[in-house]
């Protein structure tokens, strides 16, 4: 592939191994004015420490961008996600793949403030973020250039990777050292950010090895999870969580939170092979705590305030939306129609869910909301005042009409 001419890139930086590479790479290869891009989206590790390596190799002080978007990815990224109750293949909450278009987003909002004419990031050649990623840029800029290492370098492993840190004198962290000093292959590749931590690689590879217990990193085992169980309430205006037992809270928060109580009982825990959009199967372990907590109080307030058909319609287009944002279309034209559908039925999703937390497991154990559609006088097993039972007759007999002409005609 021909080596494009570019003055100056926006790398998605993390200070990490491979990011660290990719910047002296594209110092190397392209010969090109590197600007460094971090965001700190609750990954639970300092943030800050990027900026220090991007220093020493060679990055000047106002080319280098850390950015705090906690909450801007709660609000306008996870929210919205989760007012669709989206789930990809049944498991996967997609906390990396909800992660990816509001990074492109910001590197291109800096390519522009920097001028910029290319941006960078560190996904490999075989899975599905280098499509998010590239989307996501050409969606909001179509005549950036997109530098992808993977698909150009010779690289091909963990273990070259850390031959060339060492050849090129890249700082190498402890946990990529062995006891002598010398480099060591991670036993996962992961990914966090506040709604989820991934595992993928090596161990996991095999899948049908059991994960150890080692790798999970956010929660507690659900066997060593407390013996009695917890009772907290999520309250929701608009399809939205806004406060916890009372509490108001703002999105990150809440999610932050919840996090918390789910890690303390064990809850969140995914192990799943999933169909990747380049092709292949791929097995991956997730943590997904806050969300798991989420998913189930969002649907329970949905059961008393969403209309049967609104509800049964918003099952039926949930897995093509959860689709597009596993494959990356978050800023596609049919994603903001789905999501402005999806809006819509969330008008009057407000209300209360209490919750019980036990070893693994999220219960619901109570629902109410002022605009529940749950009414009493018509569902009570009790006498009534309100249905005349005599109706439901000829609802049957309507409804089985097709059946019955179908039935006389094969007589």
């Amino acid at each position: 592939m021909m080596k494009r001419e570019v003055k100056k890139v926006v790398l998605a930086y993390s200070g990490g191994l491979d990011t660290s590479i990719i910047l002296k790479w594209l110092q190397d290869v392209y010969n090109a004015e590197v600007v460094t891009f971090t965001a700190d989206l609750g990954q639970g590790e300092e943030v800050e420490p990027a900026r220090v390596k991007a220093l020493a190799m060679g990055i000047k002080p106002e080319n280098i961008f850390i950015l705090d978007i906690k909450e801007e990815f709660v609000r306008d990224y996870v929210f919205p996600m989760f007012r669709a109750n989206a789930i990809y293949e049944g498991e996967y909450l997609l906390g990396t793949s909800i992660a990816r278009p509001l990074i492109a987003k910001k590197q291109i909002e800096i390519a522009k403030k920097v001028g910029a004419d290319a941006v960078s990031h560190g996904a490999t050649g075989k899975g599905n973020d280098q499509v998010r990623f590239e989307l996501g840029y050409l969606a909001l800029n179509p005549d950036i250039t997109v530098i992808a290492p993977w698909r150009e370098w010779d690289l091909n492993s963990r273990e070259s990777l850390l031959a060339y840190a060492k050849e090129h004198g890249i700082e190498i962290s402890q946990k990529h050292m062995d006891e002598n000093g010398n480099p060591k292959i991670s036993p996962y590749s992961m990914d966090a950010n506040l709604l989820h931590i991934s595992y993928e690689g090596l161990h996991l590879e095999n899948p049908n090895a059991e994960p150890e217990e080692s790798m999970w990193l956010w929660t507690t085992s659900p066997e060593n999870a407390p013996d009695t169980p917890e009772y907290i309430t999520i309250e929701y205006k608009n399809g939205d969580p806004i406060a916890i037992n009372g509490e108001a809270m703002s999105p990150a928060t809440i999610l932050k939170t919840l996090n918390d109580y789910g890690n303390k009982h064990g809850i969140g825990r995914a192990d799943i092979v999933e169909n990747r959009y380049v092709g292949m199967k791929s097995r991956g372990c997730y943590e997904t705590p806050g969300g798991t907590i989420m998913l189930k109080a969002h649907r329970a307030i949905e059961s008393i305030t969403l209309d049967r058909e609104a509800a049964h319609a918003k099952d039926e287009i949930m897995p093509k939306y959860a689709k597009l944002i596993y494959q990356g279309y978050w800023f596609s034209p049919e994603r903001e129609m789905l999501q402005a559908a999806i809006d819509k039925t969330q008008e009057h999703v407000e209300g209360t869910v209490r919750l019980k937390l036990y070893k693994g497991n999220v219960s619901v154990v109570g629902r109410e909301s002022k605009k529940s559609l749950f009414n009493p006088e018509y569902c009570t097993f009790e006498k009534d005042e309100v249905y005349n039972q005599k109706d439901a007759q000829g609802f049957i007999k309507l409804n089985a009409l097709r059946f019955i002409i179908a039935g006389k005609a094969r007589k």
